[in-house]
């Protein structure tokens, strides 16, 4: 078994008990109080790519909807999830790819909903001195999309993975990694591609140039989703509300996000102008590209077994409940 797989396990793993462990006391007086009132905690990242539930908050969308919700910040990746897993968050938002990875470990998640996707948002970023993927020997990755995106890229270079080493770190870890010459590149997204830059790096081409998209889905527990529909959909009604705002409306989403999280708001402008906001159903088309998702990830033994997406993904649920 390649070493970096081994590293990619236990990272993960340990996440998730380090999430749990934060958690732990606190679960079940969190889920008590989430049963017992109205609020909703919507576990978030803290890029462009939430744009939508920084606006929504900052200018008090679910608050005009009567809704009590407050959003909980992450370092992204998997720990978005997490937050769910651990009862400390009612709904999340992440990557397919990511939660696919999570599905496989706990079949109480369900997908809900598809609130954007891209195929630019996601860039190569190359150390100093890497001129071609071929002088690549290692890259630094985080457990879910980005190690799929840094693995198809290889893939498309007609590189051995086996010859590449993946180091497992977070996202923000990512341009410090690079800047000391651990690893020779990686594919993330904003702002760790522009800090990247700041270490020497240059960018090399998005996902999509090498053929790759992703979405990210809205997810929830559940045992609590069923006890909340109508409360969720309301939720989820309001996410698209600001969807469609950030989509037409970029400024307004960058300014919520500057306030939000402090990145200035013409970084967020360029990067809004690379993901196609827009809540909508989960289809077919996505269940048959997260099974090839799962596919990728058992074959390298990153999962034990595949999740049950036909049941983990809820098509038409957004359309029967959230848009009324």
């Amino acid at each position: 078994m390649r070493e970096w797989f081994t590293a990619g396990r236990s990272a993960a793993a340990l996440g998730l008990v380090g999430t749990l462990l934060l958690a732990g006391c606190s679960r079940p007086a969190a889920q008590a109080e989430a049963e017992a009132s109205s609020k909703v905690r919507i576990a978030v990242g803290v890029d462009a790519a939430y744009a939508p539930f920084y606006l929504a908050k900052q200018e008090g969308l679910f608050t005009k909807a009567g809704l009590d919700v407050e959003l909980t910040q992450t370092e992204g990746g998997a720990a978005i999830t997490n937050a769910v897993i651990a009862g400390v968050a009612q709904l999340a938002a992440s990557s397919d790819a990511t939660i696919v990875t999570l599905m496989a470990k706990t079949p109480d998640l369900r997908a809900v909903a598809v609130f954007q996707e891209s195929s630019k948002y996601l860039k190569v970023v190359l150390g100093k001195g890497i001129t071609d993927a071929s002088q690549i020997k290692t890259m630094a990755v985080a457990p879910g999309l980005v190690t799929l995106a840094a693995a198809r890229y290889l893939e498309s270079k007609k590189i051995d993975r086996a010859s590449v080493k993946f180091v497992t770190a977070s996202a923000p870890d990512f341009p410090a990694l690079l800047g000391k010459g651990d690893v020779d590149a990686y594919v993330v997204y904003e702002p760790w591609i522009s800090r990247g830059v700041e270490q020497g790096g240059t960018v090399h081409e998005s996902i999509g140039d090498y053929g790759m998209k992703y979405v990210q889905w809205i997810d929830a527990d559940q045992k609590w989703l069923a006890g909340n529909t109508e409360l969720a959909g309301k939720v989820v009604k309001v996410i698209a509300e600001a969807a469609d705002i950030a989509a037409k409306e970029p400024q307004r989403a960058a300014d919520a996000t500057q306030k939000e999280i402090k990145i200035a708001a013409e970084e967020t402008l360029k990067s809004i102008g690379q993901i196609t906001f827009g809540v909508r159903d989960l289809t077919d088309a996505d269940v048959t590209g997260a099974k090839s998702t799962a596919d990728f990830f058992l074959q390298e033994k990153l999962i034990a077994t595949a999740p049950n997406l036909d049941e983990q993904l809820l098509k038409n649920w957004y359309s029967q409940n959230a848009t009324k």
